[in-house]
Formats: structure tokens, C-alpha cells, sequence
């Protein structure tokens, strides 16, 4: 390296490469691109969608084995045919098909068995914007639950430059009906995830309805507001000719009997 270059350290992470040049960093791994106003830091690790397990990226990502082995990936699953599997030796790739139609099944399934195996995997297109993308997303919704729009909202968070087409998008939506209404019925199927309101994920709820608070349908009465009863007084025993008005709650005598032998008048003549 020129000494003028030695005296001028990269002003991002402030090491010595032709970041001018738009060289990759060997001890961070970014990369700078002059744009026509400000430089744009563009990383040329790929993007981290689940830590230690899912990468997504670009096919420039992909052909940097050195950088990809820092990061313990060791599966690479190419979306793109056009793009060639360059270390073979090094790593074990999985290749779809180019159609037309996203091949969601068999993108998922490789990713399922990359977890299952605990492998760390790499999913990448050409610019890691579209295709690959779409098949990180319909893998969030189908083997972890999520809706379609809390899966986008993870990976653009975590991949900026995602840029979905609009047949992709419309792919994917037709895969979530699929996912959680697949019924012929058209019941839905509740998948084995919590609900949105206990991920926490930063996401907004999705199709949140109104809690209707207790005692509140239409029509309800208060028990407090029906009349009282009209319920006649009782006389209660409570010895030797005493009662008990069930009205005043007063004992008092019931025909009490005169010493002399005679009646007395209650009536008061």
C-alpha cells in the first residue's frame, strides 16, 4: 500500500484500504460508493435477518467466501440459476429453479433442514433486493407465523435496499390466505405462534378489533336498577308469644295476656 494511502485512513471505520476505490475493508468488511452528493456505506457482510442461523445478501456478498466464513455460514441457498455456485468446495448450495412463480415449498424446505441442522445459511440474488427477499419472508410466515406484514417489516428493517416487485408481493399475499386460510371451508387455520400482541417486535398489530368491556352489550340491565321486590312483611318467632315485624324489625307482644283475667283492648277505646 502507497504511503499517501497509509496516511489517510478510511473516515467510516478508520482503517487503511482504497475505500476511494470502493475496495472492501479485509478487517470490517464495508464499503464505500460515492454517490452524487454524500458516500453511502454499503456493507459487504450480507444482512442478518436471525442471528446465527439466516443471512440474506447479494450475489456480491455470496462470491466473498472469506467474509462469509467469519460469519460461520456454511449453506448458501441461490435463488438465482443465472448465478454461479463459485465454492463449491467450501460450502453446500441449494439452487431454485427460475420460474416465473417463486418456488416458496421448496425454498422453505432447505431452510427447514438448514435449522433443523443448526447450519448457518446465506439466501441471495443478484442485488439481494427482490427474489431472495421474498423467499426469506415466506419462510418467516410459514415455519414461524408471522403475517405477511410483520415479516416484510423484519426483513426491510434489516435489509434496507428490499424492494419488492409487484408479482412478488402478490405472490407472497396469496401465500399467507394459503397459510392462515386454507380451510375449504374458509375457517381459518390457527398456526402453532403466539398471538401479535405477544411478539415483540416492534410490529403494529395486525387486524386488532375492539374489546368490547365487560357487562357492556346492548340491552344489558344492572342488576342495581330492577325494582325492589313487593314482598309482604313476615312475623318471626322468637319465644313464648314474641314476634318480630319483618317491616319495623321490632319485637312486641301478640295478644298479651292480662294478669286479672281480663282481654285487653289493643285498639285503644
Amino acid at each position: 500500500m502507497r504511503k499517501r494511502e497509509r496516511e489517510n485512513p478510511c473516515a467510516v471505520c478508520g482503517h487503511y484500504h482504497k475505500y476511494e476505490e470502493g475496495e472492501v475493508c479485509s478487517i470490517c468488511g464495508h464499503r464505500l460508493t460515492v454517490g452524487e452528493k454524500t458516500p453511502v456505506q454499503i456493507s459487504a457482510f450480507p444482512s442478518v435477518i436471525l442471528p446465527e442461523f439466516l443471512y440474506l445478501g447479494s450475489y456480491d456478498n455470496a462470491s466473498r467466501s472469506e467474509l462469509l466464513k467469519t460469519q460461520g455460514i456454511t449453506r448458501i441457498l441461490n435463488t438465482v440459476p443465472s448465478c454461479q455456485n463459485l465454492y463449491k468446495n467450501s460450502f453446500t448450495y441449494h439452487c431454485l429453479p427460475d420460474d416465473k412463480t417463486l418456488p416458496f415449498d421448496e425454498g422453505i424446505q432447505f431452510l427447514e433442514q438448514c435449522e433443523k441442522d443448526k447450519a448457518r445459511v446465506l439466501v441471495h440474488c443478484m442485488s439481494g433486493k427482490n427474489r431472495s427477499p421474498a423467499i426469506v419472508i415466506a419462510y418467516l410466515m410459514k415455519s414461524k407465523g408471522w403475517r405477511l406484514a410483520q415479516s416484510y417489516q423484519w426483513v426491510k428493517e434489516r435489509r434496507p435496499s428490499v424492494e419488492l416487485t409487484e408479482g412478488n408481493y402478490q405472490q407472497l399475499q396469496e401465500l399467507e390466505h394459503k397459510i392462515f386460510v386454507s380451510n375449504d371451508d374458509g375457517s381459518s387455520v390457527l398456526p402453532g405462534f403466539p398471538p401479535a400482541s405477544a411478539i415483540s417486535f416492534g410490529f403494529p398489530k395486525i387486524n386488532d378489533s375492539p374489546q368490547l368491556p365487560p357487562f357492556s352489550g346492548a340491552g344489558t340491565t344492572s342488576i342495581f336498577a330492577q325494582p325492589p321486590l313487593d314482598i309482604a312483611p313476615i312475623a318471626f318467632t322468637f319465644g313464648a308469644g314474641q314476634v318480630q315485624n319483618s317491616a319495623t324489625g321490632s319485637p312486641f307482644s301478640a295478644d298479651p295476656p292480662n294478669p286479672n283475667g281480663t282481654d285487653i283492648q289493643m285498639d285503644g277505646s
